[in-house]
């Protein structure tokens, strides 16, 4: 298989599609911290994602940057595909099975 035939455009290699692009943006999340109440942007380096066998046990956390607080929020279905996307980290949590 070719690059041109991946792209699905016939004769334009990979260098020539992005040959235009000069930087890519860090993508940014908006959060707020219920400690101080004030609100804030955090890149994805800066929020971790743990997705628990049910949602109940799913959530994202960070460390609010102005008062230093650990904060942990619930994250459902949507939270998840935007923190994904967006490239935060994910650690899948296991359930002790039962014996």
């Amino acid at each position: 298989m070719t690059e041109s035939s991946v792209s699905g455009v016939q004769g334009m290699s990979v260098a020539a599609a992005f040959a235009g692009m000069r930087s890519v943006s860090a993508v940014m999340f908006r959060a707020g911290c219920p400690d101080c109440r004030n609100s804030f942007e955090l890149t994805a380096s800066a929020l971790r994602l743990a997705i628990g066998a049910t949602s109940r046990n799913t959530f994202y956390s960070f460390t609010c940057p102005d008062c230093g607080a650990s904060v942990r929020k619930p994250a459902g279905e949507r939270i998840v595909e935007l923190l994904t996307g967006g490239g935060v980290r994910t650690l899948r949590l296991h359930t002790p099975r039962k014996v």
